[in-house]
């Protein structure tokens, strides 16, 4: 999936603030992308097969808006952004690779009080999907909605324990994996994933890839002050691509990462 996204927690802002109004939000690179290349090395311009956001409000549990449709010529979504406000949401755009284009595969996914939303692919994710989703725990596959490789990581890391134990929960999703590709013998393996995912009280990144180059993603505590957002200690955005041309404001996040956001504070470590 050669996808766009982007997540903010800190002080509550409109969702339009990063979703709509910036010089590169997330609805211009939906239309008009200049990082997000392919396996062939080719530039992906659009991601117009569908876009999602969730959001945390009064309660635990997210809201959600998600449609099959380009994010660009929704109406919609520009109306729910100009008047929803939000201490911690993220938004997505898809470029599809794995799984037909429908409402079902648009990202982030919801599951009780977590979202989560990806951004890469798998080689030959057909061999594998089977094998991968009978791993789901029994409890879970009921929520298997769609056909996308990024729904079905999403259960193996609830299915490993996600709610309790971020980071190892996703090292086991990885490895479980990395180890089918094996099994099926796959031609040079590759994995690519650019997540990220909320319990509504932190914000979990990983930028992970093996076989192949990873995914961008980039941080920012500054970012939001040409559209109005405070410069604030706890404001912050992640990104897959920049919202403007202003590159010191954005921290790449190294390859083989996992980012723990909360409370204004910005953890980087070694993923595996």
């Amino acid at each position: 999936k050669m996808c766009r996204w982007i997540a903010y927690t800190g002080e509550p802002i409109f969702i339009e603030q990063l979703i709509t109004l910036p010089e590169r939000s997330l609805v211009e690179q939906s239309m008009n992308t200049e990082m997000n290349y392919d396996t062939d090395g080719s530039l992906m311009g659009t991601n117009g097969d569908g876009f999602g956001v969730g959001w945390y409000s009064e309660r635990p549990t997210p809201g959600i808006f998600k449609e099959q449709t380009p994010a660009w010529s929704n109406e919609n979504l520009k109306d729910i952004c100009r008047q929803v406000k939000s201490h911690l949401f993220m938004a997505h755009v898809r470029a599809t690779t794995q799984g037909a284009v429908q409402r079902t595969n648009c990202h982030p996914f919801k599951y009780e009080n977590w979202l989560f939303q990806h951004n890469g692919d798998i080689q030959e994710f057909t061999k594998v999907r089977r094998d991968l989703q009978m791993q789901i725990a029994p409890e879970l596959y009921s929520e298997l909605k769609g056909t996308t490789d990024s729904e079905t990581y999403f259960l193996l890391a609830l299915t490993f324990g996600l709610q309790k134990d971020p980071k190892t929960a996703l090292q086991k999703m990885v490895q479980c994996v990395e180890k089918s590709l094996k099994d099926h013998k796959t031609v040079d393996p590759f994995l690519n994933l650019s997540c990220a995912m909320s319990d509504g009280q932190s914000l979990y990144t990983i930028r992970y890839a093996s076989g192949t180059p990873s995914k961008t993603q980039f941080y920012s505590r500054e970012s939001g002050m040409v559209q109005g957002i405070k410069k604030g200690a706890e404001n912050i955005v992640i990104v897959s691509e920049p919202l403007d041309r202003a590159g010191k404001k954005w921290t790449a996040v190294p390859d083989n990462s996992y980012v723990v956001i909360r409370d204004g504070d910005i953890k980087v470590e070694t993923f595996i």
